[in-house]
């Protein structure tokens, strides 16, 4: 598909003085100050610089995701995620493979989306998946190269937050949409100690820590038993940070054909 290069530009700035970046020429983003950053041919725009100390997804933790999430076993989040947006500008912070985003963007037709994620990988199968999906490579936990209330919504679905950097990109009446998991959240795997264990209290946690900025105006529970198949179960552990502490293949030892899926998508609005 073509690149769109002054959409993609009308999200960002540069990293290096946060002017508005601008085509310069078919590969080129650039801003007034003299900065140039080239374009992958791909579709999207590398704004990380040095000096990040987290990993993005490897190749196989992004075929395990891509395995669970098209394969239909978080459809019902997607659909939550969905429901609660509202815009056409929506910024995915931690896209991954651009799913969730997606979902998003197929409730209206004239909505675009910028999928962030600091796994170059992961952003090309997102700008890959949807003509409509710009991509961005970028640290969410660094203060972010996009523009000043450039986003109706943001998406935060079991990533990391910047929550002051999310407020500056959104305009005065965006949503902020955040999906974190439960405690009893693929509790069967868990319990075989095959993925990290989930704080019991995280969503009051994330609640606590965005009042400054944010109002919460919705909280919705999704929960619902999953059947397991090895495969899936084995992308389950492979997909997440888990997979980093735990060896994926321990899961296809495990005696459990059904796991819990529980949530909670919280959506918040600016202050």
């Amino acid at each position: 598909m073509p690149l769109d290069l002054p959409r993609l530009a009308s999200w960002l700035r540069c990293p290096v003085c946060a002017a508005d970046l601008e085509p310069v020429d078919r590969l080129t983003l650039g801003c007034a100050n003299g900065h140039r950053h080239d374009v992958n041919k791909r579709g999207f725009v590398s704004l990380l610089g040095g000096g990040s100390k987290h990993l993005g997804d490897t190749a196989e933790m992004l075929d395990a995701r891509d395995a669970v999430l098209e394969g239909g076993a978080y459809s019902p989040i997607a659909a939550a995620v969905a429901a609660a947006v509202t815009g056409t500008r929506i910024l995915d912070a931690g896209a991954g493979t651009g799913y969730y985003l997606r979902a998003a963007l197929a409730e209206s037709p004239d909505a675009t989306g910028l999928a962030m994620d600091l796994s170059p990988q992961a952003v090309a199968r997102a700008v890959r998946s949807s003509e409509r999906v710009d991509g961005l490579v970028a640290d969410t936990w660094r203060p972010l190269p996009v523009r000043d209330a450039v986003a109706d919504v943001v998406l935060d679905v079991f990533a990391p937050r910047n929550l002051p950097e999310f407020h500056r990109a959104l305009r005065p009446e965006g949503l902020l949409v955040i999906v974190v998991p439960r405690a009893d959240h693929l509790a069967s795997l868990r319990a075989a100690g095959t993925m990290l264990d989930i704080p019991s209290d995280k969503a009051e946690d994330v609640i606590r820590a965005a009042e400054p900025l944010y109002a919460l105006q919705a909280r919705e529970s999704v929960a619902y038993d999953l059947a397991l198949t090895d495969e899936l179960r084995t992308s389950l552990v492979g997909m997440g940070p888990s997979a980093r502490h735990a060896a994926a293949g321990a899961a296809l030892d495990l005696a459990v054909d059904t796991t819990r899926v529980s949530v909670d998508v919280l959506t918040f609005g600016r202050r």
